[in-house]
């Protein structure tokens, strides 16, 4: 009968969660016993137990709104997929702003503060100094402009893998605080053993794994190679790298992150890279990229098991991107030279040209921070131990091909000297006739081919440059005035019109062209609407920096309980606030107030992963 089957199930349904109980408490008790021995071997202290919340924040680089719910659709993202089912948590896009890069992004986010982040690489005309955001001192120097007066969102917090450390008490593996601290700098003798002992599984996986990924790399190079897909070089350097990103710093971060989850750290960051790299080279929705996803969401799922059980404090977990990316065709493949050689023809005369470009190399990067960790190992262990971690240090640093700052400054006093930096579908051009930014009438004046040829090329979209106090956005449709005013003048069609939020577009170009080191001119490469495709700069199959598809929306995937709307981001400092006030960090940045309701567009439509 009815009565005695429910109460036949209620007597199994607390039986289950009875069991349940059982194995939660026995994983505490293992888990919390590995990690104090990790934790002791480590030197490192844990907290006191504690009420007050933490949050952990994972950010996968490059992934775009509209390619997570394509990946999750396809199965590439089962835990993500998992708790926004169970209604644990909900997905929501948000504008990264313009430029669309990591940089700009992550001091957004960390600090409240992306002013005057042009690109991912720039030039000051007033020094003749290259910025690159991919160097230890640049980005240092960087991040101690930006967090001047502010207060990071990781204070009292660890960050891990990292552009910036958003005023984390420990910065690992972090540029903005490169080479602080190193992770394994206080284990000794044989501690060093022991650690890894403890943790035998994860060493073995780590080592089959890295030739796993070594070995499919060669293949899909080889494979794409003969039929001619993608023409990326076959180089061993890339291997290499590609290992480092998608494997060993991915199992040493997410380790990293396990530790301090033990240590009750009030809140931590880290970032996962290696779908971005490869997704620049094989496509965002390649199945190469997705999946790298994959492992990705397998190591969310780890962190987010041990977060659920609370050893020391209760976590928050927010999963979230810094931009998305765009499918592109390279313009020197397409057009068979580089901007900078269309810049110079235009210009004529025997020009002097400086063009930056290349990959980020955040492979590059972390082989970089394995070095020193290498090192460090080296001079706590003493011999015989130190044999190993003195033969893998010297094989990682002949592979590091970091080879100093971009080309060195040209003769400010020559008039033929022009500087191209190329950021994904984004770049700046400077001329070095006069060290002050220059009007579009003096460019125009001195090179009266170069504006209008620009603009009429075909693999160009957009020409922007500053007049005064007005900036100037060109196309071969039209032209667009921007001067502050609600109201912009428009000259035959409006340039920005192939985009789903003209309007939105339009205040993040006036914004980065009032940047200090913004470019003479900016150019952006064209980008076709309807097939979904850019121009990039860069030799690049998917790119991002500028504007034009789902490079423009990341994602943020929070615990449904948070009761954040994310409709009105427009750019990432204005999550900043969002994070200072639920955990009382410091006094958020001032943010002008969000548009009434309804009068942000959706940055696309919001489609429920099925």
């Amino acid at each position: 009968c009815p009565p005695m089957i429910a109460h036949l199930r209620d007597i199994l349904t607390h039986l289950l969660q009875s069991v349940l109980d059982i194995v939660a408490a026995l994983s505490g008790a293992y888990y919390s016993r590995k990690y104090a021995a990790i934790v002791r071997r480590l030197g490192l202290s844990r907290g006191a137990a504690t009420n007050r919340r933490g949050f952990i924040v994972i950010q996968v680089d490059g992934l775009a709104f509209e390619h997570l719910v394509t990946a999750i659709d396809l199965g590439y993202c089962p835990h993500i997929e998992r708790l926004l089912r169970r209604g644990e948590y909900r997905l929501e896009p948000w504008h990264s702003g313009l430029p669309c890069t990591t940089p700009a992004a992550q001091a957004g986010i960390m600090f409240g503060n992306s002013e005057d982040i042009p690109a991912f690489r720039w030039y000051v005309k007033e020094t003749g100094e290259s910025i690159v955001c991919k160097l230890p001192g640049t980005v240092m120097a960087l991040q101690e402009r930006i967090a001047a007066g502010g207060h990071g969102i990781l204070t009292g917090g660890s960050s891990f893998v990292n552009m910036f450390d958003g005023g984390a008490a420990r910065s690992l593996f972090t540029l903005g605080s490169f080479n602080h601290k190193h992770f394994f700098e206080s284990v000794r003798g044989l501690g060093f053993l022991l650690l890894f002992g403890l943790n035998p599984f994860r060493s073995a996986k780590i080592l089959v794994l890295a030739l796993w990924e070594y070995l499919t790399d060669v293949y899909q190079r080889v494979s794409m190679a003969l039929r001619r897909h993608i023409p990326r070089p076959i180089e061993p350097i890339l291997s290499f790298l590609r290992v480092m990103s998608n494997v060993v710093f991915r199992e040493i971060q997410t380790f990293a992150v396990m530790v301090d989850i033990y240590r009750g750290v009030p809140s931590i960051y880290t970032t996962y890279y290696g779908y971005d790299e490869l997704a620049h080279h094989y496509g965002p929705t390649s199945r190469i990229a997705l999946r790298a996803l994959h492992a990705i969401d397998t190591r969310i799922h780890q962190i987010d098991v041990l977060r659920r059980m609370g050893l020391t404090r209760e976590y928050d977990l927010f999963i979230l991107s810094d931009h998305g990316m765009t499918r592109a065709r390279p313009f020197r493949n397409t057009y068979g030279r580089t901007l900078g050689d269309l810049v110079c023809e235009l210009i004529g005369g025997e020009t002097r040209l400086s063009e930056g470009s290349g990959p980020e190399q955040q492979g590059a990067l972390q082989a970089l921070y394995l070095a020193e960790e290498l090192a460090a190992i080296e001079r706590n262990v003493g011999l015989p131990l130190a044999y190993i971690p003195r033969t893998l240090h010297k094989l990682v640093a002949r592979r590091i091909p970091l080879n100093g700052e971009e080309p060195r400054p040209i003769d400010l006093l020559r008039r033929t000297d022009v500087v191209v930096r190329n950021s994904g579908s984004l770049s700046h051009v400077y001329f070095n006739v006069s060290p002050n930014r220059m009007n579009i009438s003096e460019i125009a004046s001195l090179y009266p081919n170069l504006i209008s040829g620009l603009a009429a090329h075909p693999g160009i979209w957009l020409v922007v440059g500053r007049e005064d106090d007005q900036v100037i956005v060109m196309s071969r449709d039209g032209v667009l005035t921007l001067d502050g005013n609600p109201v912009n003048t428009i000259e035959g069609s409006n340039p920005l019109s192939r985009l789903p939020a003209p309007w939105l577009a339009a205040m993040q170009l006036e914004r980065l062209a009032r940047f200090a080191h913004a470019g003479d001119l900016i150019v952006l490469g064209d980008y076709d609407h309807e097939s979904g495709t850019l121009v990039c700069f860069e030799q690049q199959w998917a790119c991002h920096g500028g504007l034009g598809g789902p490079q423009e929306v990341a994602f943020m995937a929070l615990p449904a309980s948070v009761g954040w709307s994310l409709r009105h981001v427009t750019h990432a400092a204005d999550l900043h606030s969002l994070f200072a006030r639920r955990y009382g960090i410091g006094r958020p940045a001032d943010r002008p107030e969000a548009p009434p309701d309804g009068a942000v567009p959706e940055p696309m439509t919001e489609r429920a992963p099925s």
